[in-house]
């Protein structure tokens, strides 16, 4: 098959026709920031061929060159085949504008708190300059604890994360986004590493993945690190720990901010009297939740 593809498919047209013929025979799963074979297909080829991720038009017609058409058959193998998310293939993750580095030591970048960081996290935050620290735990890549550096410029960030493996992911994009003096990269266990530490903002996108979904993960996640996706039976495992610890470590005026996935149901029959406010995102008003210091449990 692939000596016929090098010998038949001449131009950037076929070969997306080629790539998205073969992942829906393939029937991957998309997932990882593209919803379809078409997207998914186009990101692939624009990047391997280096060429602008927005302008694919004037390329379609170009003729490609031998190395040229290895390099993409190898990249459609490697989705197809070993069904890699296709952020692990080009190293790359987006959450808007702001590009990430990443691997597979991390989990792939999604978060619906990154769209409320871009607006400042108004209006439940009033003014940006007066947030002077913050944390985001289960810190991953670190891409949420440079896009909060980046939304409070008078904040210093501290990022927790258990794996040592993330925190040299994280270290290399905060590098490249030269904010080492403002983001601080911390191994812990939750908050165990914490004490004494108090923060006017605390973030955090956690596992949260129930056991039952778990066991039904399409390969693609299966390539993440599984410490990142399951927390229990309910998702909620570590969540409960969030909820436990977070008032000792947030001043007298901070929130929380808590993505939990599809289980808001869950946490708000297992926490009845906290006055959750379950903040507008994209996809709706059922993922990210939000608490002030004074409404968590002491």
């Amino acid at each position: 098959m692939t000596t016929a593809a090098k010998s038949e498919l001449i131009t950037v047209r076929d070969y997306l026709r080629y790539a998205v013929s073969r992942f829906n025979a393939a029937g991957l799963f998309f997932g990882h920031g593209n919803d379809n074979a078409w997207d998914e297909a186009v990101y692939l080829t624009l990047h391997t061929l280096n060429l602008p991720l927005d302008r694919l038009e004037p390329f379609l017609d170009a003729r490609l060159l031998p190395h040229e058409r290895e390099m993409l058959l190898d990249i459609y193998s490697r989705r197809s085949q070993d069904r890699l998310p296709a952020a692990y293939l080009t190293h790359e993750a987006w959450l808007g504008e702001h590009r990430f580095y990443v691997d597979e030591r991390v989990i792939v970048p999604r978060s619906f708190i990154a769209e409320l960081l871009q607006e400042q996290l108004t209006p439940w935050i009033d003014d940006p300059w007066a947030v002077e620290s913050a944390l985001d735990l289960c810190t991953g890549s670190g891409c949420l604890a440079i896009l909060t550096a980046l939304a409070f410029p008078e904040a210093q960030v501290d990022a927790v994360d258990l794996s040592k493996d993330a925190i040299s992911v994280a270290e290399r994009n905060v590098a490249d986004y030269h904010l080492t003096e403002r983001v601080e990269l911390i191994q812990s266990d939750a908050f165990s590493q914490l004490d004494g530490k108090r923060y006017d903002l605390i973030i955090s996108n956690p596992p949260y993945v129930n056991a039952e979904s778990v066991a039904a993960l399409p390969p693609e996640y299966l390539h993440e690190p599984e410490m990142a996706l399951g927390s229990g039976d309910d998702g909620l495992d570590f969540t409960r720990i969030i909820l436990r610890e977070a008032k000792k470590h947030l001043t007298a005026n901070g929130i929380l901010v808590v993505e939990i996935g599809h289980n808001r149901d869950e946490l708000e029959a297992t926490y009845p009297t906290l006055p959750f406010t379950w903040l507008d995102t994209a996809a709706g008003d059922e993922y990210v939740f939000l608490l002030h210091a004074a409404d968590l449990p002491d």
